[in-house]
C-alpha cells in the first residue's frame, strides 16, 4: 500500500489504507486456502506524501521487496508515472486515482475503483447546466494531473451543454489565500464556480468567497467530499455541490454492513474512499483463490475477468482499460452542516 499517510492529504491516506486493512483482515479471517496451501496475507505500507518522485522510488522498493499486489496511490500525479514500475514487474495495481491516462497508458496492469474524471467531469458539467440551470461559470483548478483533468472535463461537458464559461483560472495544491483570484471572479459574476483540486484548499476558498460578498455556488469533485471540508469551511460550505463516484453509502449494497464493520474496526465513521480500497483489494484476493496462486503473472487474468458482488456495486467488474463497469456518479449539497445526497446518475461501460 502506498499513499499519503502523512501531511494535508493523510485524512485520504488513511481513509483509503483503512480499506485494504479490513479486506486483509477479513480475507485472512476466512484462513484461506490457495494452491491447497494455508496462506497469510500481510500488508506493508508506505507513505509516497503525495509526491510524484517519492512514489516512483516507493515503487521500485515495492518491486524490489517482491510484493505480490499494489494498492494505491491516491493522487493521480503519483499513481500515473508509478504505474509503469509495477506495470514491468507485471504486479497489479489498484487504485482510485480518476486521471483518465492512468488506464489509457496499454498496461494490463491498472486497476481503478472510481469513476475516471472524463466521467465525473462530464457528469458533473452537464448536471450543472442541465440540472441546475447555471448559464454562467467560472472554473479554478490546482493544476495537479487530477485537479485541471477534472476542471478540463467539466469545462467541454458544461460548454457543450450551453454554459458560457466567463473565467478560468489556476493556482496550485498548495494554496490557501484565493482572494486575487476571487476579486478578478466576482466583477465577471458567475453563478457558479467550480473548482478542481481538495478539500484541504476548497475550504479557504469557500470562506474567502463568502467574505468578498460572492453568492455563486461552489462546485468540486470526489476530493472535496469529505467531512474535514465541512469543519473548515464551517458556515461557508452551505449550499457547496460535489460529484464523488458511486452510489451513497448507504444505498451501496454492503453499504450498511460495511460501516458497522468499518466503525467496530477503526471506531471512526467511514468517509469517501474506503469502501472502494476495500472492494479493490477483495477483487485482488478473488482473483488470487480463483487462480490458485499469489503470483501476479498467474492471477492478473482472472483479475481483469472477475466478476463478484462488492460492497460498492453489485458486481464489481473492469473492462478492457481496468475501468469499473459500474460508473455510477453521485451528486451531493451540503445542506444543515452535513453532506445531503441531491441525485444519483447511474451508468455501466458495459452497455
Amino acid at each position: 500500500f502506498s499513499a499519503p499517510l502523512t501531511g494535508a492529504q493523510a485524512m485520504y491516506g488513511k481513509d483509503l489504507q483503512n480499506g485494504v486493512i479490513l479486506a486483509l483482515e477479513e480475507f485472512n479471517a476466512s484462513k484461506p486456502k490457495i494452491g491447497g496451501k494455508d496462506i497469510k496475507l500481510v500488508l506493508l505500507s508506505e507513505d509516497d506524501q503525495a509526491d510524484p518522485r517519492i512514489g516512483t522510488q516507493i515503487a521500485q522498493k515495492m518491486v524490489d521487496r517482491d510484493i505480490k499486489a499494489m494498492f494505491g496511490n491516491l493522487n493521480s500525479s503519483v499513481a500515473i508515472p508509478a504505474s509503469r514500475t509495477y506495470y514491468l514487474a507485471g504486479i497489479p495495481q489498484s487504485t482510485t486515482a480518476t486521471a483518465p491516462e492512468y488506464t489509457r497508458q496499454g498496461f494490463k496492469t491498472t486497476f481503478r475503483m472510481l469513476p475516471s474524471d472524463v466521467q465525473q467531469g462530464s457528469a458533473m458539467g452537464i448536471y450543472a447546466v442541465k440540472g441546475l440551470g447555471f448559464k454562467e461559470i467560472a472554473i479554478i483548478d490546482d493544476r495537479t494531473a487530477y485537479g485541471q483533468g477534472l476542471a478540463d472535463e467539466f469545462d467541454r461537458a458544461a460548454k457543450a451543454a450551453g454554459a458560457k464559461i466567463v473565467r478560468r483560472e489556476f493556482t496550485n495544491d498548495k494554496a490557501q489565500d484565493f482572494k486575487p483570484i476571487l476579486t478578478s471572479l466576482k466583477r465577471v459574476k458567475p453563478q457558479a464556480v467550480f473548482y478542481g483540486g481538495n478539500a484541504v484548499q476548497a475550504a479557504p476558498l469557500a470562506r474567502q468567497m463568502r467574505e468578498l460578498g460572492i453568492t455563486a455556488v461552489l462546485m468540486g469533485g470526489d476530493m472535496v467530499k469529505m467531512d474535514k471540508f465541512i469543519k473548515i469551511a464551517e458556515r461557508s460550505a452551505e449550499g457547496v455541490i460535489v460529484s464523488l463516484g458511486g452510489r451513497p453509502q448507504d444505498k451501496m449494497p454492503g453499504g450498511p454492513a460495511f460501516k458497522l464493520r468499518y466503525e467496530k474496526r477503526f471506531g471512526v465513521p467511514v468517509d469517501v474512499y474506503a469502501p472502494y480500497s476495500y472492494d479493490g483489494a477483495m477483487a485482488i484476493f478473488t482473483a488470487m483463490k480463483k487462480a490458485g496462486s499469489v503470483e501476479p503473472s498467474k492471477y492478473l487474468p482472472f483479475l481483469a475477468d472477475i466478476e463478484m458482488p462488492g460492497v460498492t456495486s453489485q458486481k464489481i467488474a473492469y473492462d478492457r482499460y481496468g475501468d469499473l463497469r459500474d460508473n455510477s456518479i453521485t451528486i451531493y449539497k451540503v445542506t444543515d452542516g452535513a453532506w445531503k445526497v441531491l441525485d444519483t446518475i447511474s451508468g455501466d461501460t458495459s452497455k
